[in-house]
């Protein structure tokens, strides 16, 4: 018995695919990753390479989030650097119209920060914490489906290595059978070999034949088991991996497209309401008023001052004592105007806003030029006022609780409230004192009270240039000289000379008025402007000069101290010939 195997029978599969089916598989699959089937390792590489991808874009906005945050408060920390601080002189300067500009600007730079802000939150919010998860997501999905084709690798090649096994088997089978079959066939052309031993080799190349006849069917059946193994794993479990691992990172590719999409339309969202902060910057800057901008210059330095007349020729050719003429200080008996009459001594005296004074002002803003001065004025009285008118209403509020607790007792001690309401009477007596003093200096700030005009200010002008007079003095002494000498004592002269005025002598030489009454000052009065007197409370004095409707009433101390006072400070005691006359 005779077997003869070819190479063909043992490699060839036992049954063939269908190759139409698998032409058409083989299309369908062109167009998925199923064709790299044996791309594995490098399709793990290029899916972590995707991943590392989508964590370096996170990092990307993630900065992005963190330069918008610190943009933000660099503007914040920007626009509160230049805002004016509260109850300062800074304050005040921004009532001009440029100034107001200023201010809508930082203003609005402060709602342009928060706009940055926005984009931060929404970005961290909607791309880099949404993205942040999927990746988490997608390493859990990518692991799975990695695992489930390492798994599948592994079982083809266990199979495999089955089939390899199979194979040598009946190969050594067949080797076998084919020796064995050789030596029975040369047993039986030996006519010296006994029967037995003939019939021994026979029946073991019968068992080697059937040993390879089984080997071959294992074969056969590990070989088309294989083949089908093989066959699921490259066009059906590799495949369906394949395209998982695909859909997987098209999702990928996709979601990184959305957030970038979602990147530019953060920014899209403020642009409308960034639009609107230039608009009102612009606004702002339109609205500036050059024209009003200057009138608030004229009303915040005017002086209430009005212009010195002209400077009469001093003729020195003439022997005459070097003093300054009575035109050189004053116009005033030229223009045939009489001046006020003040008690006391007012030579070598400045006005009170001419002095460099350091530090914090006086009480009555006498530093400051009139119109200046009565702004100060006006403005302390509406403040008192406003803080009469607080008081005023929690007294009224605490009366009607006092008369709900008088009602009704159970609410409360009516006696409760007494202290407060004394309290708030008090305040309100000391704040209507302080009116009527800063309403006193305004009023004689507004002309009400007599005061020295042309006179004191060419007087004061002359003490503000006293150094320049002082040396052009000294150049004309050496000039008008007759024998073109100067001396020291010519010199002191005429600085000495310089704020004595006729209008001063003027007071010197005046007869002093006669008394017509008495008063009992009911306050203290500071007299710290000119003309004025200081009186204390409960002091009497004597009156030479009733009020004329301005609200100020002319007393005396003795001789050489007189002055006014307002008359609410006062109570008045004319003599009865006074009265009559």
């Amino acid at each position: 018995m005779e077997f003869s195997f070819s190479r063909r029978d043992i490699t060839r599969p036992l049954k063939q695919p269908n190759r139409l089916i698998q032409r058409t598989t083989e299309q369908t699959v062109l167009a998925s990753w199923s064709h790299l089937q044996d791309q594995f390792d490098n399709l793990e590489k290029h899916t972590q390479w995707g991943i590392d991808v989508l964590e370096k874009y996170i990092k990307f906005v993630k900065e992005r989030t963190e330069i918008e945050l610190s943009y933000a408060k660099q503007l914040r920390n920007l626009s509160k650097k230049y805002q004016p601080k509260k109850n300062s002189k800074e304050e005040e300067e921004y009532r001009y119209t440029s100034t107001k500009a200023f201010l809508a600007t930082l203003n609005e730079m402060n709602d342009y920060a928060g706009q940055h802000e926005v984009i931060s939150e929404n970005m961290t919010s909607l791309i880099t914490g949404e993205l942040t998860r999927y990746v988490q997501e997608l390493k859990q999905e990518r692991k799975s489906h990695f695992h489930d084709g390492r798994k599948a690798q592994q079982h083809i090649e266990t199979c495999w290595k089955q089939l390899e096994a199979s194979k040598r088997r009946f190969e050594r089978d067949c080797k076998e059978a084919d020796r064995a079959q050789q030596y029975f066939e040369k047993m039986d052309a030996d006519i010296n070999v006994t029967k037995a031993d003939v019939e021994k080799a026979r029946q073991q190349a019968q068992l080697r034949h059937q040993m390879a006849e089984d080997s071959k069917a294992e074969y056969c059946s590990t070989l088309q088991k294989f083949n089908s193994e093989q066959h699921d794993h490259y066009y059906t479990h590799i495949p369906n991996i394949f395209q998982k691992i695909q859909e997987m990172e098209e999702r990928r590719i996709v979601r990184i497209g959305e957030s970038m999409k979602t990147f530019a339309e953060v920014d899209r969202q403020v642009i409308p309401i960034i639009g609107k902060c230039l608009d009102e910057i612009t606004k702002a800057a339109e609205s500036i008023d050059h024209k009003n901008d200057s009138q608030m210059v004229i009303e915040a330095f005017k002086s209430g001052f009005e212009p010195p007349g002209d400077v009469d020729f001093e003729d020195f050719t003439q022997p005459m004592k070097r003093t300054v003429s009575e035109s050189s200080l004053s116009n005033s008996r030229g223009d045939g105007k009489s001046e006020p009459k003040f008690g006391g001594k007012s030579k070598g005296k400045l006005w009170p806003f001419i002095k460099k004074n350091k530090g914090a002002g006086p009480e009555d803003f006498s530093n400051l030029p009139p119109e200046q001065r009565r702004k100060k004025l006006q403005q302390k009285v509406d403040e008192l006022n406003k803080d009469i008118q607080k008081e005023m209403d929690q007294r009224d509020a605490l009366t009607k609780m006092k008369d709900v607790y008088i009602k009704n007792p159970q609410m409360g001690d009516p006696a409760s409230v007494d202290h407060r309401l004394a309290e708030l009477g008090q305040n309100i007596e000391k704040l209507r004192l302080e009116v009527q003093k800063f309403e006193g200096w305004l009023a004689e700030v507004e002309g009400r009270l007599p005061m020295r005009t042309e006179q004191a200010r060419r007087q004061s002008g002359l003490y503000e240039a006293q150094n320049t007079s002082a040396v052009n003095s000294c150049a004309q002494d050496r000039e008008s000289s007759p024998d073109g000498s100067y001396t020291e004592e010519q010199s002191q002269e005429t600085e000495m000379k310089v704020p004595a005025t006729d209008f001063d002598d003027e007071f010197d030489d005046e007869e002093p008025l006669p008394t017509i009454g008495t008063c009992k000052a009911l306050y203290t009065f500071e007299g710290q402007n000119e003309g004025t007197i200081s009186v204390a409370e409960g002091e009497m004095l004597y009156v030479i000069e009733e009020d004329k409707g301005d609200g100020w009433t002319r007393i005396r101390r003795n001789e050489d101290e007189e002055g006014y006072v307002p008359t609410s400070y006062v109570e008045v005691y004319l003599d009865k010939n006074a009265k009559d006359s």
